[in-house]
């Protein structure tokens, strides 16, 4: 069963970037929602191998895909933010990003205009391609769609409106400029140690 992380910081934490309102929403209601769905799917996949019974896999596992993947990140989105303070990427994932993308500012402009121009409902993600040996960023629609087998997540942008219309409305650049004061570099630095 997928329990429920807790937020590593305080629901004011993040403001004036991100809101209180809209972080206990997003967290408290809609992550929730998530952990909830993904459970519910995997009980009734036991039950159809219990039962033999697989009429509806094809949906089952469309939903699992679809719960677990906005459980995942959900979970990496609100562990990579974190109250404002002077951090930065370490000098490994630096040397990568310089490597990759040819300066920090370079991969930065990148990875904002790639964030505001997601498609509808999505995300935004810096990845690890292994087998590349490579960061690569990536639009995601809804949770699931448009990935890259194989790459591991490392820093993850939410672009489904749920995520800052109550303080932004409309305003995703914004959102999206808003979003590195809070950037939790720590945690995004661990993933990368973790990965190459």
């Amino acid at each position: 069963m997928l329990e429920k992380i807790n937020l590593p910081y305080a629901l004011n934490a993040l403001e004036p970037f991100y809101s209180k309102q809209t972080l206990e929403i997003h967290y408290q209601t809609l992550y929730s929602a998530y952990v909830d769905n993904t459970n519910k799917t995997e009980e009734k996949l036991k039950q159809a191998r219990k039962n033999n019974d697989f009429e509806n896999i094809k949906c089952l596992e469309k939903e699992l895909s679809y719960q677990g993947s906005g459980a995942i990140l959900h979970e990496l989105f609100f562990e990579n933010l974190g109250p404002v303070t002077q951090s930065g990427p370490s000098t490994k994932l630096m040397h990568q990003i310089s490597k990759d993308f040819g300066t920090f500012g370079m991969f930065k402009s990148q990875f904002t205009a790639s964030s505001k121009a997601v498609e509808a409902s999505g995300w935004n993600l810096l990845v690890w391609v292994p087998k590349w040996k490579k960061l690569q960023i990536l639009q995601c629609e809804k949770h699931q769609n448009l990935t890259l087998w194989g790459c591991k997540l490392l820093l993850v942008l939410d672009m489904w409106e749920h995520s800052y219309f109550l303080q932004y409305k409309a305003n995703r650049a914004e959102y999206v400029n808003a979003f590195w004061n809070i950037v939790n570099w720590n945690a995004v630095n661990g993933r990368f140690e973790e990965v190459v």
